[in-house]
């Protein structure tokens, strides 16, 4: 699952060069700094590296034989997992043209050598420290502000990548909506404030159950959340739905109001495809809302999977 947290890591950096020697000394002066520092020697380790470790900043030599630090830098910006990972150039061209032609790439800096350890290290922090409220602002544009999880932008944003994804690789995608059962009623007897508390313990206990970096737990509005499972079949969503029911059922949150021993619970409904190229968003989150409406017409408190069996307690 997705964090989100302020929780402040350190920042990790990127160095690539093909001179050992350079690493070297960029190394042994940088490592006092509060980074991580991850090197490579080549523009294509340099690539993988970035699309597999994501770091914060990424300081790139230019003159590399084979992929330059050029075409590396274009190929960070054109894919979108690295696009947004600031590109500082650390190299002897020097001319005015090299300087403009590195900046159009997209790098935010060019820094040229010989340089100076301190004001390089000076730029390097300045630019982690703006990377890192660059981070904050987009943590907080698709974060829901009371549960703390993703929200409805972000959960549309992930799943259309997510579909095209399972598309390409012909993988599962499953999808569960979630309804907090007679959640009007526990608004008009115990209040708003009691309500939104209730919202918060049951996101939170959603969140348990989800282990995975890409599962995805959003608040999909009022009382509604939505679970984004991809690479899951149809038998691996539908024990992940019962496990979300059980997390909810075992807070024991009381309300009168409900069908299920006086407690909140949660309804879900699952669904599930292998999207083929004409397979759009809105038919997988109908199929799940459709089931969403079964398990609550047949009681509460369960799961039902499109085309599938409902269960319950």
């Amino acid at each position: 699952m997705i964090p989100y947290e302020n929780s402040y890591k350190t920042p990790t950096v990127l160095i690539v060069d093909d001179v050992p020697a350079n690493l070297d000394v960029l190394v042994e002066n940088l490592q006092q700094e509060n980074i991580e520092l991850v090197v490579a020697l080549s523009g294509e380790e340099g690539y993988r590296l970035a699309n597999e470790i994501k770091p914060d900043l990424i300081l790139l030599d230019i003159m590399m034989p084979g992929v330059d630090g050029y075409e590396t830098c274009r190929r960070l910006k054109a894919t979108r997992e690295t696009t947004d990972i600031p590109v500082v150039f650390l190299t002897a061209k020097d001319n005015e043209r090299d300087i403009e032609q590195g900046l159009c790439l997209g790098a935010v800096d060019y820094i040229s050598k010989p340089f100076s350890m301190p004001i390089l290290k000076a730029r390097l922090r300045n630019h982690l420290a703006l990377k890192h409220k660059s981070n904050l602002l987009v943590q907080l544009a698709c974060t829901d502000e009371l549960t703390r999880v993703a929200n409805r932008r972000h959960f549309d944003y992930v799943i259309e990548r997510e579909l095209s994804r399972a598309q390409r690789n012909q993988t599962d995608l499953s999808v569960i909506m979630i309804d907090v059962d007679h959640f009007k009623l526990f608004n008009d007897h115990y209040g708003h404030p009691e309500g939104d508390r209730c919202l918060k313990q049951v996101s939170r206990a959603l969140s348990s159950v989800l282990h995975r970096p890409a599962d995805l737990l959003a608040r999909y509005g009022g009382e509604e959340f939505i679970v984004l499972l991809p690479e899951t079949d149809a038998d691996g969503a539908a024990d992940i739905a019962e496990k979300l029911r059980q997390a909810v059922f075992s807070l024991s949150i009381p309300h009168q109001n409900s069908d299920s021993d006086d407690r909140v619970t949660i309804s879900l409904g699952v669904a599930t495809c292998r999207p083929k190229e004409s397979q759009i968003v809105e038919d997988l989150l109908e199929s799940a809302d459709k089931a969403l409406y079964q398990a609550k017409t047949h009681g509460r408190n369960r799961f039902t999977a499109a085309c599938h069996s409902t269960h319950h307690n």
